[in-house]
């Protein structure tokens, strides 16, 4: 299915379309949101990210056809600013090679037609003594594998979620490229 496409903005604070992150190259697409604590969650996306960096920055035919984007669930806590902090030195938006985005919505009614765009089910955790929604979210974390035309090509969760399964599925679809296949037709 094709990636859904929505208002975000970069840790610069400008709006953008998220098409301008999930087309032409293979994109690595993850939701976070920064205070979550839970190690089979964020925390577990972002070590495989990790880990997938650094596999793709030691295979230098890969590091210019792949990204990575990392869009938060939760606009209200975080904003351009914590996104920026959250990202620390990983941010890399220019240049030549691996570029990873840290992206977020102005509103979490921006937010809601990308998440559900993606079949990526959040709810808010509700405070039993007062019935009043805490502000903490509860999700199966889901990594989005989208291929260059923008089509969604795989979706890991945390049980498949293995730095060498993703990276055989990239090179199967810079494969299907170099073979002249397209992305989106049925099937997919």
């Amino acid at each position: 299915m094709a990636a859904p496409d929505g208002a975000v903005l970069g840790i610069d604070g400008r709006s953008r379309r998220l098409s301008q992150f999930t087309r032409d190259r293979i994109t690595l697409l993850g939701f976070v949101y920064t205070t979550c604590v839970d190690p089979d969650g964020c925390p577990l996306a972002y070590r495989v990210f990790d880990a997938m960096k650094a596999a793709i920055e030691a295979t230098p035919a890969l590091s210019d056809k792949v990204r990575f984007v990392t869009l938060s669930f939760d606009p209200a806590r975080d904003t351009p600013v914590i996104m920026r902090r959250y990202a620390g030195s990983r941010v890399r938006d220019e240049g030549r090679g691996l570029r990873w985005y840290f992206l977020t919505t102005g509103s979490v009614q921006e937010l809601m037609p990308l998440v559900e765009g993606f079949g990526q089910d959040i709810r808010y955790t509700i405070d039993r003594s007062n019935g009043k929604p805490r502000r903490e979210l509860s999700h199966v974390l889901k990594l989005f594998l989208i291929d260059a035309a923008g089509f969604i090509r795989e979706i890991y969760t945390s049980t498949f979620l293995h730095p060498r399964t993703v990276l055989n599925d990239i090179e199967t679809l810079l494969m299907e490229d170099a073979s002249g296949a397209t992305g989106g037709g049925s099937g997919r």
